[in-house]
C-alpha cells in the first residue's frame, strides 16, 4: 500500500541526491529506506529509480510519485501544523503571498484590525511572489493572494475587495502637473519608472499605452515605492501607481495624481483562496474586513480603538 512515507522518501532522494542524505533528513536509517521502497516496487510490480553507476533515475513510475508528493506532502504537512495548533489552543497562522507591490501599504490597514479582532490568530505575509502566487495557492505555501490580476483557476476563488484608480505620478516641476487627465501620445518622450514586473502585466501598459501603440522614451524598474516616488519627486521619471496611495504619500513627497485618460484606469484587489478552504471562520473574517473595513482612500473604516 502506497503510504506517506514514501512520497517522503521520493521528495527527498530528489532533493538531496542520494539515499544516504535522504535516509538523514527522514530519520531512517539506509537499510530501511532501501527496504521500504524495494518493498512497494515489488508489490506495485515496477520500479520507481535504475541505478546509473552510483545515481539513481527516476522512472515513469517514480516520476509520477515525485510529482505526486509534490502536490500532496505539502498538504498533508499543513493539515498536520494545523491539527498541533488546536491540539495547543491556537487557531493558526494567515499566511498571505503579495502579487501586488504597491499593495503592501493597504495591507497594513486590514492587518492592524484583523490582529485585535483575532489574537489567536498569527498573520505571516510573503512579498516573493511577482505573479507567480497561483502555484503557491495550489502548494499550499500561502492561505490567500493579495493581486490586481486574478487568473480564475479551477479549485481556486477570487473576491474582489478594493477599488481603486491608478494614476500617472508626476513630480513638482513636470509640465503635467495640474493637468485634468494625461493622454498615450503624452508620455513618448517620458522616462517610465515601474515596478519589476514583466511589462506585459503592468497596467500601464496594456490598459493604457499598448493599446494606442505608444511606448515611454525610456523605461527603469525600481523595486521599492518609496525609492520611485523620490525620483520622480526630483523629476528623473514618471511612474503609475494607485491613487490612495499617491495621495497618501504626498505629504512625504512632492508628487501629484494625474488621470489615465479622459475615463481613467479603473482597478480592483481581490484576495484569492482555495475553495476548500471557504469555511476556515478566521480566514473569511480577514477578507470581510478586507471588503468593508477599508474605504477607497485606503483608510479604516473602524473606529479607533
Amino acid at each position: 500500500m502506497l503510504e506517506k512515507i514514501h512520497l517522503s522518501i521520493v521528495r527527498e532522494v530528489e532533493r538531496q541526491g542520494s539515499l544516504t542524505a535522504a535516509a538523514d533528513v527522514l530519520c531512517l536509517t539506509q537499510s530501511a529506506l532501501s527496504h521500504a521502497m524495494k518493498k512497494l516496487e515489488q508489490k506495485m510490480g515496477t520500479d520507481i529509480w535504475l541505478r546509473e553507476g552510483r545515481s539513481l533515475r527516476l522512472t515513469q513510475a517514480g516520476k509520477y510519485l515525485l510529482a505526486l508528493a509534490e502536490r500532496l506532502l505539502p498538504q498533508l504537512e499543513l493539515a498536520e501544523e494545523r491539527l498541533k495548533q488546536y491540539a495547543e489552543g491556537e487557531r493558526g497562522t494567515l499566511c498571505i503571498g503579495m502579487e501586488c507591490h504597491p499593495c503592501y501599504q493597504w495591507l497594513l490597514k486590514v492587518v492592524s484590525p484583523y490582529l485585535a479582532d483575532w489574537p489567536d490568530v498569527d498573520v505571516d505575509v510573503k512579498q516573493k511572489f511577482q505573479f507567480g502566487g497561483i502555484g503557491a495557492l495550489f502548494a499550499y505555501e500561502i492561505d490567500l493572494l493579495v493581486t490586481p490580476d486574478p487568473l480564475y483557476k479551477p479549485g481556486l476563488h477570487f473576491e474582489p475587495v478594493f477599488d481603486y484608480e491608478q494614476v500617472l505620478v508626476v513630480g513638482p516641476q513636470h509640465p503635467l502637473r495640474g493637468a485634468e487627465y494625461v493622454l498615450p501620445k503624452q508620455l513618448s518622450e517620458e522616462t517610465l519608472i515601474t515596478y519589476p514586473v514583466a511589462i506585459e502585466r503592468l497596467d500601464i501598459y496594456n490598459l493604457f499605452l499598448t493599446p494606442a501603440g505608444i511606448a515611454p522614451k525610456r523605461h527603469r524598474v525600481i523595486e521599492t515605492t518609496e525609492i520611485m516616488l523620490q525620483m520622480v519627486a526630483s523629476g528623473r521619471g514618471v511612474a503609475a501607481l494607485p491613487r490612495w496611495l499617491v495621495e497618501e504619500q504626498s505629504a512625504k513627497f512632492d508628487v501629484a495624481p494625474v488621470k489615465l485618460g479622459r475615463r481613467g484606469v479603473a482597478k480592483q484587489i481581490f484576495l484569492g483562496f482555495r475553495e476548500v478552504d471557504t469555511d476556515i471562520d478566521y480566514l473569511q473574517a480577514f477578507i470581510n474586513l478586507a471588503r468593508d473595513g477599508v474605504a477607497e482612500n485606503g483608510e479604516s473604516r473602524r473606529p479607533a480603538r
